[in-house]
């Protein structure tokens, strides 16, 4: 995927990063653990990969399977989950994260994912990545993405204005809930691209971070 067209240069107050596709490639235990839940429900492999991406699963499994109780999606979401949790065969960080994460150090950043706890412990830890002092979770919030809920609470716990944030996403779910929140978003990898974040990177390579004297921080893309 080509990265964006022209260096860009981006400055914020903060900074929210999702986990999987953009901090972490957790593709083979997804594909796994989801093409496995696919089989047992006679769907195609493929629809379901097209939406797991960014929806914590209980929202995912509305989408594939209307019409199913809410109580029988948390069940099943909540099996999955510590199935996902379990395998972290194949995680691996995206390429630059670590370098990205330790520019952040002491500049205002945010985790904010659609795993839970044991779950984004598990890949960050396996990615050998240091997880963020501010998290949002999926017990933090009461709707996934697409819903701008997270991206939210994850400006309102570092005491930042949406509007001078940027998220870091690579689904089209995250995508949408960063727009809806009312920041700009940065797109990593290629299933970001059909989304048209506001720049498009391949990793985080390609991302340099500039701790700004006035606190801000400016981003150097591309």
């Amino acid at each position: 995927m080509p990265a964006t067209a022209t260096p860009t240069v981006l400055t914020a107050r903060a900074l929210l990063l999702d986990m999987d596709g953009t901090l972490v490639n957790s593709d083979a235990v997804v594909e796994r653990i989801w093409r496995r839940w696919a089989g047992r429900h006679g769907l195609d492999g493929d629809e379901v990969m097209r939406v797991v991406h960014g929806r914590q699963g209980h929202a995912s499994m509305a989408v594939l399977l209307p019409g199913r109780p809410v109580e029988q999606n948390l069940a099943d979401n909540a099996r999955m989950l510590a199935e996902e949790t379990a395998d972290t065969d194949g995680v691996i960080e995206i390429p630059g994260a670590s370098a990205f994460l330790a520019a952040l150090d002491g500049l205002p950043h945010a985790l904010v994912t659609s795993a839970d706890v044991p779950l984004s412990t598990a890949r960050m830890n396996a990615a050998g990545l240091p997880l963020p002092t501010v998290r949002v979770t999926a017990e933090s919030v009461g709707a996934s993405k697409p819903d701008p809920e997270g991206f939210l609470k994850g400006a309102a716990e570092l005491g930042v204005d949406p509007a001078d944030c940027i998220v870091f996403e690579d689904s089209g779910a995250g995508i949408a809930a960063g727009r809806s929140a009312g920041m700009r978003v940065v797109g990593v990898g290629p299933r970001a691209v059909p989304h048209e974040p506001d720049v498009a990177v391949p990793d985080l390579t390609r991302v340099r971070v500039e701790a700004l004297p006035d606190g801000r921080i400016r981003l150097h893309i591309g």
